[in-house]
């Protein structure tokens, strides 16, 4: 199997930890081990400080898969399986296509939801979101007329990577109709699902809503903790997971063990861990419509409607990577251009769930507005 480059991650890794001013993460401030633990009950602190460094059951710690089924309604144990995120996508697409299959992928998305599919020898058909009256939508009748004879999986993320759109619930279910029409099984990543503005905005998971229906989510971007790389799968299709489960024993086999415990903890105070993060969240959005009102002429400010991403598109002169080049060079900031999501280069990711996004942002402002 070859796989094209992952040409986000491979940015990532170029300059993350290397400049001073990240603009353009994707997850929320992260929460120190120290806070997590302070809020753990008494029965999630014993399993921390009895815990010895085994193996752990391959599907997720009973107590980790009861605490995700609790998020869902009427999700049972039986229908999690816990892994890292990442992992999940490439297990998942591996048991859910052939070569040759057709597959229908959400654009823009982070790009291991596609390039696995493609790698695997399948054809692949971008459903584009639109810029309609300055906010993203979906095109439903553009993804029916991508359906063919020999589609096997479509493929979604909502709310979006790296626009921050999610559909109303009408259009979901028009989607969930398509699929079941033709059966097709959807794949949705939900990676940012309960960062919703507004609660009445919040999508029931395709996993609840579609018996072929298979959802991703985890702790890295909601929960404000990638570094736990805990992430799960639900499915009603409990002989799919697994299947999946029998592949994942060709790669990690099983989940690491501190980082279930740190999981229960932080599940048994999902709403508080949430709602810290909507704070920041929408602070910072304030902030963006204040400064990116300053450069109208530069910067188009679509607001997201869910999740720590948006999507602004780039009006200037310069283009969007020599403007991405000598931020980095000049002021140590760096922002991800709209051409690693394979989209046009006009656009790019900003993330808004750092506290320290508005010094950011303050410094991006300055920076355009020199240049004009």
């Amino acid at each position: 199997m070859k796989i094209q480059p992952f040409e986000l991650e491979r940015y990532f890794a170029k300059y993350e930890f290397k400049i001073e001013h990240l603009m353009s993460a994707s997850d929320c401030e992260g929460l120190y081990i120290q806070e997590l633990i302070a809020m753990a009950s008494p029965q999630s602190l014993d399993l921390w400080n009895n815990l010895k460094l085994n193996y752990t059951e391959s599907a997720g710690h009973p107590l980790l898969r009861q605490g995700i089924a609790s998020l869902y309604s009427e999700t049972t144990v039986e229908q999690v399986l816990v892994a890292v995120p990442e992992e999940l996508i490439f297990i998942a697409m591996q048991n859910l296509v052939n070569p040759k299959d057709h597959v229908i992928a959400i654009s823009p998305t982070y790009q291991s939801l596609h390039s696995i599919v493609e790698s695997l020898g399948c054809e692949l058909s971008l459903w584009q979101l639109v810029l309609h009256e300055g906010e993203w939508a979906i095109d439903i009748p553009q993804l029916e007329s991508l359906i063919k004879k020999n589609t096997k999986l479509i493929i979604i993320n909502f709310p979006n990577n790296p626009t921050g759109f999610s559909p109303t619930k009408k259009e979901l279910e028009e989607i969930v109709q398509i699929a079941q029409k033709h059966g097709i099984t959807i794949f949705s990543d939900e990676m940012y699902r309960l960062l919703e503005f507004r609660i009445e905005d919040r999508l029931p998971s395709i996993s609840e809503i579609y018996e072929n229906g298979i959802a991703l989510s985890g702790l890295s971007k909601s929960f404000a903790l990638p570094g736990l790389r805990v992430g799960w799968l639900t499915s009603k299709n409990t002989k799919l997971l697994d299947q999946l489960l029998e592949y994942k024993d060709y790669t990690t086999i099983c989940n690491s063990a501190p980082s279930e415990i740190l999981a229960i903890m932080a599940l048994e105070n999902a709403d508080g861990i949430i709602e810290r993060n909507l704070e920041i969240l929408r602070h910072n959005i304030e902030h963006s419509k204040k400064y990116f009102a300053q450069v109208p002429h530069l910067v188009d400010w679509i607001a997201p409607k869910a999740g720590s991403i948006a999507f602004p598109k780039w009006k200037g002169k310069k283009p969007m990577d020599q403007l991405c080049e000598s931020l980095i060079t000049e002021k140590g900031l760096m922002i991800v251009p709209g051409k690693l999501f394979h989209f046009p280069n006009d656009h790019f990711r900003v993330g808004l769930g750092r506290k320290n996004y508005p010094e950011s942002l303050s410094i991006f402002i300055d920076h355009i507005k020199s240049m004009d």
